[in-house]
């Protein structure tokens, strides 16, 4: 696991390390052991980055990540680690500068997130730390959140810098064009899938029952100064936010739910709403403070329990849909139309939207493990039975039955066929593009020193200046 290292709070202002090359050495801990210009490496110091240091252990500890995680490490060279780990720490570097912060909270709860996952993939928080080399929790629980810290200041910094660059259709028509066609890229066999979906519905006293547990939880915190935090780690369904007391922070474009967010961004600072529902169940939030256009909420949810009734009601009516599809009855598009409870794919006959790019199609390859595995036996033209898909959240399961739509040979780029991929293609380009003149520009403006021992890696940017 890479370690994000203690910045050097000296080094503040650029004047201060250019006017002489001695007190340069001296504050990077290289200092003269004789009269003569002899000098001695003391800390193993691989890069400064304004405020970062890099040490040469980082890169070594990087290296070794990557083959424990299973990354093929065959092309990866010493230097174009450090320099990614220098892209990373300019990034975190700026976004301070910017003043594009990130919570301790927002960074504690992505920390717990990670941790749970860590221990649900090895069995036992000792067997994590026994795997990762760490005498207590506390000491991973620090490195891991100053990874996170640096990791999701590296990545604001990138949104800004590439959120609001879009493509033009005539931008997208030369980028191709401009490619000679034996060089046009080749796109790997692909699938269009169509599912019709049933999910199954808790009784209306089981809501009434989480409606009311809710309003109980609120009134406890309002009237008698109970812990919305330490309510929300006892009874929250929301695993990901559980160890944390329910926290998130958020702005108006994180990727919650529309009514989610709804709810949150109309209560004011300490206010606790009323029960409101969505695709996940029923929550109550919490708003523990309010900073500009970003806020940290705290909430609780809780699914209302799913009889085993109402499961088999489920099965039994997606195998009769099945089979009126296969009597000619209806087609699949209108069999999805009309009974299908997924909103956000009956209106287009039951056609799953690729969410890279909200294309149709799914490139096999690339294809999410999970969807691979339901459609991987289904032959063109069959629908499949029954499928069992769980709530990553734990709540009810939902049922579908699916088909394949179209099946597409690989095949070369075709400009009007695959224009969305294209036009993805196109913008990573143009985003490529301001991120390395963003690059030029900061690296020329913020103080930056490379070991002499790594001067003559070739970077992708000019980090040894001229």
């Amino acid at each position: 696991m890479s370690k994000l290292m203690k910045g050097l709070l000296a080094l503040v202002f650029l004047s201060a390390f250019t006017a002489k090359a001695q007190d340069t050495d001296e504050a990077l801990g290289v200092k003269d052991t004789t009269s003569s210009t002899t000098k001695v490496k003391l800390d193993g110091i691989a890069a400064v980055i304004g405020d970062y240091v890099i040490l040469e252990s980082d890169i070594d500890k990087t290296l070794i990540d990557l083959k424990n995680q299973g990354a093929s490490t065959q092309d990866i060279t010493r230097c174009g680690l450090l320099g990614k780990l220098m892209e990373d720490r300019l990034y975190a570097h700026q976004a301070v500068q910017d003043s594009l912060l990130v919570s301790d909270d927002m960074v504690n709860a992505q920390s717990d997130r990670q941790i749970q996952q860590f221990v649900a993939q090895l069995g036992s928080m000792e067997k994590l730390l026994r795997f990762y080399k760490k005498p207590d929790v506390e000491s991973f629980r620090t490195e891991l959140f100053e990874i996170n810290k640096l990791r999701m200041l590296s990545e604001k910094m990138q949104s800004k810098i590439v959120g609001e660059i879009e493509v033009t259709p005539e931008e997208v028509r030369q980028f191709f064009y401009n490619i000679p066609e034996e060089d046009r890229p080749v796109f790997g066999a692909e699938l269009e899938i169509a599912q019709i979906v049933k999910s199954p519905k808790a009784p209306e006293e089981e809501k009434q029952k989480v409606i009311q547990q809710l309003k109980e939880i609120k009134q406890d915190v309002e009237e008698n100064g109970a812990s919305f935090k330490v309510k929300a780690i006892l009874y929250t369904r929301d695993d990901e936010s559980r160890a944390n007391g329910g926290f998130y922070s958020m702005t108006k474009e994180t990727p919650f739910v529309k009514e989610f967010k709804d709810v949150a961004f109309s209560l004011q600072e300490g206010e606790i709403s009323e029960p409101f529902e969505t695709v996940y169940g029923y929550h109550i939030i919490y708003i523990e403070k309010i900073r500009g256009q970003e806020i940290d909420l705290r909430h609780i949810l809780m699914i209302p329990e799913v009889p085993q009734s109402a499961v088999n009601d489920a099965v039994k009516e997606l195998d009769t849909i099945r089979q009126q599809i296969l009597d000619g009855k209806y087609t699949f598009a209108d069999a999805a139309l009309n009974f299908s409870d997924e909103k956000e794919t009956k209106f287009d006959g039951g056609l799953l939207r690729n969410p890279i790019n909200f294309d149709s199609r799914f490139e096999l390859t690339k294809m999410d493990p999970t969807l691979y595995n339901q459609v991987r036996n289904i032959k063109d033209g069959e629908i499949s039975r029954p499928i069992r898909e769980d709530d990553p959240r734990g709540g009810p399961p939902k049922f579908k039955i699916m088909k394949i739509s179209n099946r597409f040979d690989e095949h070369k780029a075709d400009f009007a066929k695959d224009y969305l991929k294209i036009q993805e293609l196109a913008l990573r380009e143009k985003q490529f593009k301001a991120i390395k003149k963003w690059m030029d520009e900061h690296i020329e403006d913020t103080y930056i020193h490379v070991n002499v021992d790594n001067r003559d890696c070739d970077f992708a940017n000019n980090w040894v200046k001229e």
